[in-house]
């Protein structure tokens, strides 16, 4: 990816260094470890559910008891933090990314006459405290939309490189993208209308309209991208297709318990997201990235 002539955001929190206790779930299982039982709680569903690149895991399946679970102490946005546990090359990408898209969302949206409010990320070690609840590096990366911040455990891209095999600067921000692409559907209204729609189906309904969701972040990862003229580089489309597919809920679900629960799909197969992030990268618009139509 070209960065170089990408501003870094400001729009960021550096809580790492704080974690590494507590919190409201167990650890372990790696950056997407699979949470049992949470799921019954809300959607009855017998089986185990992979949470990856949700935009509230926690919200989404009851783990917050409907509310927040404490709040972190305030840290200014963009302050240094100064912990050692933060990379600074990805520290470095990530921000980059962020502001890229920052400034094509703010453009995109525009078009439409609507307002891009940036989100904020922020980086955590371990374990931390988000608007949803509790945040575990077991959960991936998540976006909350009650505090409208993006949750980023700081070891989450190794696991994607050396677990998953989806190495690259562009799979990188692929993750972060996607996680934007929660926080712009929360901006026009998406997730509130999703939520009500969870409210009225069955668990096996509201499972298909979260894929639905998650589908169209994927989606929205790729408009960003096709709209950044600059930033793509020979491969990287590939990365992040890969990506995509490497983190399908088929094959996470083969790879964990050695078999498939479409019903209990939560972010879609692999094919269609790899579906959805091409039609993103190839058209570059984010009307069609309509996941809910039919």
């Amino acid at each position: 990816m070209r960065l170089d002539d990408e501003s870094e955001s400001t729009n960021f929190e550096d809580h790492t260094g704080r974690g590494g206790g507590g919190g409201g779930f167990g650890g372990g299982g790696g950056m997407f470890g699979l949470l049992f039982g949470l799921v019954l709680s809300r959607f009855g569903i017998v089986g185990v559910v992979v949470l990856l690149l949700g935009y509230c895991a926690l919200s989404t399946l009851g783990g917050g008891g409907g509310g927040p679970i404490g709040t972190p102490s305030q840290v200014q946005s963009g302050a240094p933090a100064g912990s050692s546990t933060l990379d600074p090359a990805t520290k470095d990408t990530v921000l980059r990314v962020l502001g890229s898209t920052e400034r094509r969302w703010t453009d995109l949206l525009a078009r439409s006459g609507k307002t891009y409010e940036p989100t904020t990320l922020v980086f955590y070690s371990r374990s931390d405290q988000s608007g949803c609840g509790a945040a575990q590096a077991a959960m991936g990366p998540f976006y909350c939309p009650t505090d409208k911040k993006i949750y980023l455990d700081t070891s989450f891209f190794d696991e994607l490189r050396t677990r998953y095999g989806a190495a690259g600067d562009f799979a990188m921000a692929y993750v972060i993208a996607h996680e934007v692409g929660h926080h712009v559907q929360d901006l026009t209204g998406t997730l509130d209308q999703a939520q009500g729609m969870q409210s009225r189906g069955s668990s096996t309904q509201g499972n298909a309209v979260q894929v639905k969701v998650e589908l169209q972040a994927d989606c929205y990862a790729g408009v960003w991208a096709a709209n950044d003229k600059n930033l793509l580089e020979p491969g990287d489309a590939e990365e992040g297709l890969r990506a995509a597919s490497a983190i399908g809920d088929d094959t996470l679900q083969r790879q964990a318990q050695g078999y498939v629960v479409p019903e209990s799909f939560t972010h879609g197969s692999s094919a269609q997201r790899v579906e959805w992030l091409r039609k993103g990268l190839q058209t570059g618009d984010p009307a069609q990235c309509d996941t809910f139509a039919g």
